[in-house]
């Protein structure tokens, strides 16, 4: 059993080694989750969580790099989620993130940590958002949070993260796709990557029109920039750091952060929820009333739905 309360003492004084523990619980689902979340739950919301999203190629974990360098340039202590496609093999994560991001790996004000989707859709590992709680409990002032990069399931980041950047490229189809994906509803800040290509300023026009496609924004509303860089030579990551910051002031100015913060943590407390009634009902699947609803479904007597209301019940009373 880890010692819990060292560990987080550990965390607190930058230790990667702590930190990469009580996230090794929280992905494993430890019988210590419980006492790993009461712990650290005193310890966050100071920190910045910046999610960015986007096809596969448009160099997201590149940018998220450049990132990394702009803030650590800024004496602040960053964290990275990189959040990679399972192995069909191990169920591990397949560490191309890690690999791209090897240049901040000695750098000890830098906390970057490969998770495994496991299956799960959406472009986030289910344990993310207990994660990200670790690094912010941790000290880190900025986590980015880079999705698996799988197209059009990955929209939910928009719900774990404070502002929500989505990266497009020139000569991809990106504009297309955007438009089908419904992607354009959830980025706060566009980035055209690779914007040495040719079409850069046609693509960056097109995103531009789409954005004011059916526009309903009050004045004072945030309408989100369009921000061109070349991540790979840090060309735009100023400006990319200074897009992210102004919308964090505005936030903060219209209480929109306090918001997304707290549908952060409904959503969080909805999915444990579910998850517990669903473990529930499947220690059912060898009880008997289960089977007695069951039978009585095939012999007519009884409904789905009105059997779903006894389950549920059943469950709930325990």
């Amino acid at each position: 059993m880890a010692d819990v309360p060292q560990l987080v003492a550990q965390a607190r004084e930058g230790r990667p080694r702590a930190v990469a523990r009580l996230i090794s619980l929280v992905e494993g689902a430890s019988p210590q989750l419980r006492e790993v979340m009461a712990a650290l739950a005193p310890l966050t919301g100071g920190a910045y969580v910046v999610g960015l999203t986007g096809s596969p190629g448009v160099g997201k974990s590149t940018s998220t790099s450049a990132l990394v360098t702009a803030y650590r340039k800024a004496g602040k202590r960053v964290g990275v989620l990189a959040v990679d496609p399972s192995s069909p093999f191990s169920g591990g994560a397949l560490l191309g993130d890690r690999v791209r991001m090897s240049e901040h790996a000695s750098d000890p004000g830098v906390y970057i940590r490969s998770m495994a989707t496991r299956g799960h859709l959406g472009g986030l590992a289910w344990s993310a958002p207990q994660a990200i709680r670790v690094l912010d409990a941790a000290g880190c002032e900025v986590i980015l949070v880079e999705t698996v990069g799988v197209g059009q399931s990955e929209v939910e980041i928009a719900a774990q993260a404070d502002t929500s950047v989505v990266l497009l490229a020139p000569g991809m189809g990106d504009g297309i796709q955007a438009a089908k994906a419904g992607i354009l509803e959830i980025g706060d800040v566009y980035v055209v990557n690779k914007a040495d290509r040719e079409g850069a300023d046609a693509t960056a026009r097109e995103l531009n029109h789409m954005l004011g496609l059916g526009e309903a924004r009050a004045p004072g509303d945030w309408r989100p920039p369009i921000v061109k860089t070349v991540a790979f030579r840090g060309e735009g990551t100023d400006e990319l750091v200074e897009a992210l910051e102004k919308h964090r002031a505005w936030m903060e100015e219209h209480g929109v952060l306090a918001a997304r913060r707290a549908r952060r943590a409904a959503g969080e407390v909805e999915t444990i929820a579910v998850t517990m009634l669903r473990e529930r009902i499947g220690d059912l699947h060898g009880d008997r009333r289960l089977g007695a609803l069951a039978d009585r479904i095939v012999a007519g007597e009884l409904d789905p739905y009105r059997a779903a209301d006894e389950l549920v019940a059943g469950v709930t009373r325990g």
